[in-house]
């Protein structure tokens, strides 16, 4: 008898979020549609994000921040994934809120102001990224 397992070759070829779903393919038994927790939808997102699917990160983390609107970490994950497929508006919005929530979240700063120069709009992203220099201890020479 082969040991078959072992002879199959790995590839990339299976995407993250065909991964995640598959995790709970028994869970309820057959013919039971499982019902995706928030939770689950948060692991897939980051699945979606490290694999570099900006879009389909940014769609599924758009309905874990409806859902979950207190919680910063999948906001601002959002805020990424937008920032990364260069939906810059949506980006400034998600920082724009982190920040009034928790104005000492550096890098919503740090993210709010590259996502403000990269829409052209350096005089307004400058202070963001100086404030999040401050935050991390980065303080202009005085001279």
């Amino acid at each position: 008898m082969t040991d078959n397992v072992n002879a199959y070759p790995a590839t990339d070829g299976v995407a993250p979020d065909r991964w995640a779903s598959a995790l709970h393919l028994f869970d309820n038994g057959v013919g039971v549609p499982h019902e995706e927790t928030t939770v689950e939808r948060w692991e897939r997102a980051g699945l979606l994000f490290e694999a570099r699917d900006y879009s389909g990160a940014a769609k599924l983390l758009a309905v874990v921040v409806e859902e979950a609107p207190e919680q910063t970490g999948p906001r601002l994950l959002l805020a990424r994934a937008y920032y990364h497929s260069a939906q810059l508006k949506r980006a400034e919005e998600q920082l724009r809120v982190i920040v009034e929530r928790d104005p000492v979240e550096h890098y919503a700063h740090l993210m709010l102001g590259r996502t403000l120069q990269r829409q052209g709009r350096q005089d307004e992203g400058e202070p963001w990224l100086r404030m999040a220099g401050a935050f991390a201890g980065e303080f202009p020479d005085d001279e």
